[in-house]
C-alpha cells in the first residue's frame, strides 16, 4: 500500500510517497528562500509560493519514487494547524488528486506528524512514550499512552523555542532562520558568558515560556556597545541556546520522571539542534531512557512524516469528505 502525503503547513512545500511494506520511497522538499531578508514568513508570499511549486513538487515524488498516480492507495494531508493560505494550496492540491482519481482523501494534524517522522525510520518505535515537539511553531510536551492518542501535557505560554531562535537571530543581526545560524555560531562559543534565565511556571510543571529569555537578551545586547557585540556576538548566541536547551531538557525530563516513561521522543525541526540532541543523550542516559530522534531532513517540514501518520490512519479507517477545509488552529485532540 502507497500513500502520497503532501505537506504545506508553513513554507516548506513537500510531497512524499510512503509504502507500508517497502518504507520510504520518496521525500520531496522545496523551501522558500525568498522569506530570508524579511527576517520571517509572510504569509501571503508563503501561499504564492505553494500554488506555483507544489504541482511540480508532487510530479518530482512520483517519479523519484518510481511509481504513477494509479499505484497510490490514498492522499494524505496536513489540515492543521498552520497558515490557513498554506494549508489551503496543499488541501486543495489533495482533494482534487483524490478526487480526480476517486482515491481516499486523509486528513492528518501537523504535530502528530511530526511524531510520526520518528516511525518513519523505526517502524517498529512502540508505544507508550513521551514526545517533546519542539519548532518555530510549536513547543511542546505530549504523553502518548499508544499511536493515535495523545494527551498534552505542557506547552509553551508564549514563544514558541523556533520563533525565540528566529527573534534572537534577529537581534543580533545573523540571518533567518535562526535555528541553525544560532547553532552555528555558537559551536565554538562559551556559553557561560550571560547566565540567561530559564524560565518555569509554577503550579505548571510542563509549561514553557521564552519570551522572558528573548527579553533578556534583548536587555543584554542594549547595555553592550556595538563593538562589544560585534566582539561577543558567538558568546550571546551560545549563551542563549544553553538556556532554551536547558529550559527544555529540565522540563522534558521533569515529566518522563512523572509518567515514568522509558522512551523519550524528539520531533520537530528544533530537533535536529545538535546541543539539544546531545544534552536529552545525556539526560536520558543517566537514568536508562530511551531517546529517539528522526533524522534532520525528517525534522523540518516535510511530507514523509504526512504519508506515514496518513497509512497509519487509512488502516484504520479514517477519511474526510470533499468538504474537507484546513484549520490554522486545530488541536491535536481532534486527530486522536
Amino acid at each position: 500500500m502507497r500513500i502520497l502525503g503532501i505537506e504545506t503547513s508553513c513554507d516548506e512545500t513537500a510531497a512524499a510517497v510512503y509504502d507500508v511494506g517497502a518504507g520510504l520511497l520518496s521525500n520531496v522538499i522545496a523551501s522558500q528562500a525568498e522569506h530570508i531578508p524579511f527576517g520571517g514568513v509572510v504569509p501571503e508570499m508563503a501561499s504564492r509560493a505553494h500554488t506555483e511549486r507544489i504541482v511540480p513538487v508532487i510530479r518530482h515524488a512520483l517519479a523519484e519514487a518510481r511509481v504513477a498516480l494509479d499505484d497510490i492507495a490514498a492522499i494524505a494531508v496536513t489540515v492543521g494547524p498552520g497558515l490557513v493560505g498554506s494549508l489551503l494550496v496543499g488541501v486543495s492540491a489533495a482533494k482534487g488528486l483524490a478526487f480526480a482519481r476517486r482515491l481516499p482523501l486523509v486528513p492528518v494534524h501537523h504535530v502528530e506528524a511530526h511524531i510520526f517522522a520518528n516511525r518513519v525510520e523505526r517502524p517498529d518505535l512502540a508505544a507508550p512514550f513521551v514526545a517533546l515537539v519542539v519548532s518555530g511553531g510549536h513547543t511542546q510536551l505530549i504523553w502518548v499512552p499508544e499511536w493515535g492518542t495523545y494527551r498534552v501535557l505542557g506547552t509553551t505560554r508564549d514563544d514558541a523555542v523556533g520563533e525565540a531562535y528566529d527573534k534572537v537571530a534577529k537581534l543580533l543581526r545573523i540571518g533567518y532562520p535562526g535555528g541553525p545560524l544560532i547553532e552555528r555560531l555558537a559551536r565554538a562559543a562559551d556559553a557561560s558568558y550571560v547566565r540567561f534565565p530559564k524560565a518555569f511556571i509554577k503550579g505548571d510543571p510542563y509549561a514553557f515560556s521564552f519570551s522572558g529569555l528573548k527579553t533578556a537578551v534583548l536587555l543584554q545586547v542594549e547595555t553592550m556597545s556595538p563593538n562589544e557585540v560585534e566582539e561577543h556576538r558567538a558568546d550571546i548566541a551560545a549563551s542563549f541556546q544553553r538556556a532554551a536547551v536547558g529550559a527544555l531538557v529540565q522540563t522534558s525530563m521533569r515529566a518522563v520522571r512523572r509518567m515514568r516513561a522509558r522512551r523519550l521522543v524528539l520531533a520537530g525541526g528544533v530537533a535536529s539542534n545538535s546541543v539539544l540532541r546531545s544534552e536529552i543523550d545525556a539526560a536520558c542516559g543517566r537514568v536508562g531512557v530511551e531517546v529517539y530522534q528522526p533524522a534532520p531532513i525528517l525534522c523540518t517540514d516535510n511530507a514523509a512524516m504526512v504519508a506515514c501518520a496518513g497509512a497509519f490512519w487509512h488502516e484504520r479507517g479514517r477519511r474526510a469528505g470533499w468538504d474537507l477545509n484546513p484549520d490554522p488552529r486545530l488541536p491535536l485532540s481532534s486527530a486522536a
